[in-house]
Order: C-alpha cells, then sequence, then structure tokens
C-alpha cells in the first residue's frame, strides 16, 4: 500500500491499531483491484468547468425516474453537474441529512438500483454526479447508534461520544442558535449523555474509533465503485474533537481528510471531494491542503458581499472579500465553488455586525426569514430581490463572472419563491420552527411550462438569460482557471472583470446601479453573445450586464 497513507494514519492513531491499519490496507488493496478494470478517467480535473445544479431529488421529480425524464431539461438549461441534496436512507427529520444507511438510498426515491440506472443515463448526456455524505454525524435511527444507545456493551458504544454530565467539550459553539440549546442530550437507557453539533437527533461520529473511518471510506468506496463522480463533505470542520479547543477545525481533522482523499486517489484518481466548511476563506483554504484534501470548497463568504454590492450599488464588497488578504491563492488544481443561494441559509455567520444589520435591513423582507437569531437569511433568490428579474439576472451574471465553478439552485432558473406550505407542514412535522424549509419545496414546473410558452413572462427572461451565462461559461471555460483582474473604475456602482484565456480574453461589465452607466473601452471589443463589434464608449442600462471578447 502507499507508505503516503500509511504514514498518515499513524499521525492520526500513532501505532494503537494494527489491525485496523491492516483490515484498511486489505480493503484498498482489493478495491484497487477492482478500479483497475475500470475506464480511467479521461481528465480528472474535470470539476473545474463544472456548471453546477442542486436539486433535492423529490423535490425536483419525485424520484430517480422522474429526474432520468428531466435530464432534457436539465441539458438545455446547460448544466454538466448535478449536486443531489440528501439520497441516503434517512427518517427525514433534517431533509434527509440524517442518514440512517450510508450504503442505501431512499426507497422512496427509487433505491439503489433506480440510482444506478440514473447514473449510466446522465452520464451519457455528460452530467456528472455529487451527492451529499454527512461524515459529522448520523441519525439516532442508524444501526449503530441504535446498538450503541441500548447497551453500554454494544460493540457500536465508541462510534459515538459519551459523558456521564454535560461538561466535556464546554467551548463548542452551538450551531443550531435558537433551535438547539445544548450540545450534549441525554439517553435514558445508559444513563449518560451524548454529543451532537446539530440537532439532537444526530449524534456525532466518534473518528477517536479507528473503526469509524474504516467504515466511511468503505462507504466512500461503495459509492465510488457505483459511478458517483463526487461527494460533498458534509460539516467536516466538526470531525475531530479535542477538549480545551472549540471542537473545529482542528489539525487532525486535516489529518483524516488527507487520509480520505489518499485512499479513494490509491484505488483510481478523479472522485472529487468538496469541503462543506461555512468558515472565513483563509480558514477554508486549508480543506485544499496541498493539492491533497478537497479538490473544491464552498465560498461562503462571498455569498453576501453580492447582495451588499447590488443593495449599495458597490462593487467594493465583492473586491474586498476576494482580495489576498480575505481570499489567500489556492492551489494550482484547486477550485472554489460559490452560489447565490443554497439549500441552507444566505449565511451572516462571518460578516461584520454592520454589514448584518443593513443585509437584515435590505433583504429581510418577512421575520419568518431570520434564520439562527439574525446571523442568516432564508428565502430564494426571487425572494430576496422583491421579484426584480434585472437584480437576479445581474446577481447570476456576478456569480458566474467571479471564482470558481457556478451553482445554481433548482428553481431559481424560473424565479421560484418561498414556500409557506412547505415550510409549516415541515415545522409541525419536524417540531422545530426551521426557515430553512422556505427554500426547500417542491419545483413549480408552471413556472417552466410559462418560460417555454410565454416569452414575454418574467420565467423566460430569467431561464434564457442563465441559459445565456451557461453556454458563456462552457465556451470560454479556461478563462476561469486563474483569479480574474478588477478594471479600475472611478464610479463604484461599475463592477468590471478581466480574464485570460488560451484562446480569448474576457472583458465582463455589471452595472450595479438603479441608473445607466457608461464605461470607456480602452480598445474595440465584441459582443460574446451576439460577436457585434464594441468600440468607444460602452452603454450599460439600470442593472444590466456584458460579457464581452477580444
Amino acid at each position: 500500500m502507499d507508505q503516503n497513507i500509511t504514514a498518515l494514519w499513524h499521525k492520526v492513531y500513532g501505532d494503537q491499531h494494527p489491525q485496523a491499519l491492516a483490515q484498511l490496507t486489505e480493503l484498498l488493496e482489493a478495491k484497487r483491484t477492482i478500479f483497475e478494470h475500470f475506464p480511467a478517467m479521461a481528465d480528472p480535473d474535470w470539476y473545474r468547468d463544472a456548471i453546477v445544479y442542486s436539486l433535492y431529488v423529490d423535490a425536483f421529480a419525485d424520484d430517480f425516474e422522474g429526474l432520468a425524464y428531466r435530464l432534457d431539461y436539465l441539458a438545455e438549461l446547460g448544466v454538466n453537474t448535478l449536486w443531489l441534496l440528501p439520497i441516503l436512507d434517512s427518517p427525514m427529520r433534517d431533509q434527509g441529512f440524517d442518514i440512517r444507511d450510508f450504503r442505501a438510498i431512499r426507497e422512496d426515491l427509487g433505491g439503489n438500483e433506480a440510482f444506478q440506472a440514473f447514473i449510466l443515463k446522465a452520464h451519457a448526456r455528460g452530467i456528472r454526479i455529487l451527492f451529499d455524505m454527512a461524515v459529522n454525524h448520523s441519525s439516532d435511527q442508524h444501526p449503530w447508534f441504535q446498538s450503541a444507545s441500548a447497551s453500554k456493551d454494544s460493540p457500536y458504544r465508541d462510534y459515538y461520544i459519551w459523558n456521564p454530565d454535560r461538561e466535556r467539550y464546554q467551548d463548542a459553539r452551538l450551531i443550531f442558535k435558537g433551535m438547539v440549546n445544548s450540545n450534549w442530550s441525554w439517553n435514558e437507557a445508559t444513563g449518560d449523555y451524548y454529543f451532537h453539533r446539530f440537532y439532537s437527533f444526530q449524534p456525532d461520529l466518534n473518528y477517536r474509533n479507528p473503526n469509524v473511518l474504516l467504515a466511511m471510506v468503505e462507504n466512500f468506496l461503495y459509492w465510488k465503485e457505483q459511478g458517483v463522480d463526487g461527494l460533498r463533505l458534509d460539516a467536516i470542520p466538526f470531525i475531530w474533537k479535542e477538549e480545551g479547543t472549540n471542537c473545529e477545525d482542528l489539525p487532525t481533522t486535516h489529518q483524516l481528510i488527507k487520509l480520505i482523499r489518499a485512499a479513494l486517489d490509491y484505488c483510481q484518481p478523479g472522485t472529487l471531494l468538496i469541503a462543506e466548511a461555512n468558515m472565513k476563506p483563509k480558514d477554508v483554504v486549508s480543506y485544499f491542503g496541498n493539492d491533497d484534501e478537497c479538490q473544491a470548497a464552498y465560498h461562503f463568504p462571498l455569498m453576501p458581499q453580492f447582495y451588499m454590492a447590488l443593495a449599495e450599488a458597490d462593487r467594493r464588497y465583492i473586491e474586498a472579500a476576494l482580495s489576498r488578504a480575505v481570499t489567500p491563492a489556492i492551489p494550482e488544481k484547486s477550485c472554489w465553488m460559490s452560489f447565490l443561494r443554497c439549500h441552507d441559509e444566505l449565511t451572516l455567520e462571518f460578516v461584520s455586525p454592520d454589514v448584518r444589520e443593513k443585509m437584515n435591513r435590505h433583504y429581510l423582507h418577512d421575520p419568518e426569514c431570520t434564520f439562527r437569531e439574525g446571523e442568516g437569511l432564508a428565502g430564494r433568490l426571487f425572494y430576496l430581490v422583491q421579484e426584480n428579474v434585472d437584480k437576479a439576472l445581474l446577481l447570476n451574471s456576478m456569480l458566474f463572472a467571479t471564482e470558481g465553478s457556478p451553482i445554481l439552485y433548482y428553481g431559481d432558473e424560473v424565479g421560484m419563491l418561498n414556500d409557506r406550505t412547505f415550510y409549516q407542514e415541515n415545522s409541525e412535522r419536524t417540531g422545530y420552527k426551521d426557515a430553512r424549509f422556505l427554500n426547500r419545496g417542491p419545483m413549480d414546473w408552471e413556472r417552466v411550462e410559462r418560460a417555454h410558452s410565454k416569452k414575454r413572462s418574467d420565467e423566460h427572461k430569467l431561464l434564457t438569460g442563465i441559459q445565456t451565462l451557461t453556454r458563456l461559461r462552457t465556451r470560454f471555460a479556461d478563462c476561469f482557471y486563474d483569479s480574474a483582474s478588477f478594471i479600475a473604475n472611478d464610479d463604484p456602482a461599475i463592477y468590471g472583470l478581466e480574464r485570460q484565456g488560451k484562446e480569448h480574453n474576457l472583458t465582463i461589465y455589471h452595472n450595479l446601479s438603479d441608473s445607466a452607466r457608461k464605461v470607456v473601452l480602452d480598445a474595440p471589443l465584441h459582443d460574446a453573445i451576439t460577436g457585434e463589434a464594441v468600440s468607444g464608449v460602452l452603454k450599460l442600462p439600470a442593472y444590466s450586464w456584458r460579457w464581452l471578447i477580444d
């Protein structure tokens, strides 16, 4: 076996668990033999060209058979990667982030066989598949926890973290402030407490037990063998706990991620690992390692700066967020992934109190949309911009033009709004007033129908605008491998970028204001969409954008 894997193992576990290391060696050698019969991945760095569409399978298409039927729609939209929000077997108390079986697709979605059939159909259309793997915790309905919580003699007892009182890990913050009041919950059967960073029905896994790591690596390899192209590692900053720390982003966490990445690459390179680390960029960068941890990570703090730039017609919010002082350079093969909205909240956790107040003032149109006591905003994109099509498309152009692979959230391309019925039903079902359910309702296919049939509708303008942006990103993909250069302008409402590619250079302008603006061009350019020559003065109507090539 690769000596690097052995060295990483010893950094985490020392020499205390030779049998577990032998089991890991046996597992990886067996899987490596299997993958030798798989075709080699032509482009292991494929994720750098990803245009991602994020969806809940049941909300979008009922099940995998329905999702296969919708592949034409997704291909027409221009996306090449699907991020499937939780699809593994679950009691569904946290919309699937509470996993009951790490190797089983939910039966209501069609089960494993339907999923494998779908992967083949998606791959035939050139669409890659990612899905969520919660690595920090399981459901309390998982067989491991069911056994561990029933008896202190359970062989799975040390798969979780137990204590006779709630005095351990006192510096670990509450993630779900306002919904969860402690990281410890009482277990009557064994007369002690178990640790959890999220809801009480999501007990944290104990990676100090090497059998937990072995089981999770085997789960990753199982899905790799089924053809899954990548995994989103949910809540990875929390997987290692140490007394006297905040139990977040600890050095051993990174050793564990390196070990998981090395194990996957040893069997066959090319499986994408995405760091779900809601932290400041200077801290998130550590999850890339030296091209030996996750290949991609979300740029959470960039999200609110798009909205602040729009609210105050000031590009400097975005430029400051992407400055090297805030967002350090990342390894050559690494990639940011960015979004305007996701399945969770528009996080305000890492902005200044002043920006947090402004964001709530500009975008909290309904008190029910607040999340985590004002540190986040729930609500869909079209709700946030108060159904202004030009603002929605302007934000999307900024997303596609800026750092990283863009992620679209299902329904935003046709202006879906908050689903109050879904929110109320799920709040009653779970017992939690979780504002994120406003974002998670069923796909509005009537809006899609209007987008296709009524050319003057908001839906049509949004859909065709997004299709234009996906075509531009696909055509000029090589312009996005490196960071952009910001174009200086005395007017803060003009957000301009220059990007260099092998064949073309892109010049992209955005007008963030509610009035027309003009930009003087240094040299003649061409409209990237129409091919029309553009020289002299470029006129930008209110809330508009132009992509130009040399």
